[in-house]
């Protein structure tokens, strides 16, 4: 069987990064171990999940930028455009939009209705843009 496994988020700082997943998505930290990058220098290898799905869904790796380079990709992983869309039960959509903005993330528009479900674009604490949608 092949699925997607994880995707690299790269914040500034890591303990930040983990404070917003769980605290402000519901994330389960699921690993947050030393390791080293290709060269040997220290690392964390940090797993985030949403809570509901550990088991069976796609978790996000959560790396500090290293170097001028990665830096500048701060919260300019999808160019500006929507990359990452978090699906939430419809009764919960204004609870988990509440703790996105406590925990530091921000609106881009006002939640709108659309044939496929209730949405709004936000914005992590980085600058990455995000759907919170609740399928209909």
């Amino acid at each position: 069987m092949t699925h997607l496994g994880l995707v690299t988020i790269i914040v500034p700082d890591e303990d930040e990064a983990i404070r917003f997943f769980v605290e402000g998505l519901g994330f389960v930290l699921v690993e947050d171990a030393p390791s080293t990058d290709g060269d040997g220098n220290p690392k964390r290898w940090i797993v985030v999940k949403p809570a509901e799905a550990v088991a069976t869904s796609t978790g996000i790796l959560i790396a500090r930028a290293r170097g001028e380079r990665q830096h500048q990709g701060i919260g300019e992983q999808f160019a500006g455009r929507v990359g990452l869309f978090l699906h939430v039960h419809p009764d919960r959509f204004d609870d988990t939009l509440a703790s996105i903005e406590t925990a530091g993330g921000r609106l881009a528009e006002t939640p709108r209705d659309e044939p496929y479900g209730r949405v709004v674009v936000f914005t992590d604490p980085w600058g990455n843009r995000w759907d919170l949608l609740a399928p209909r």
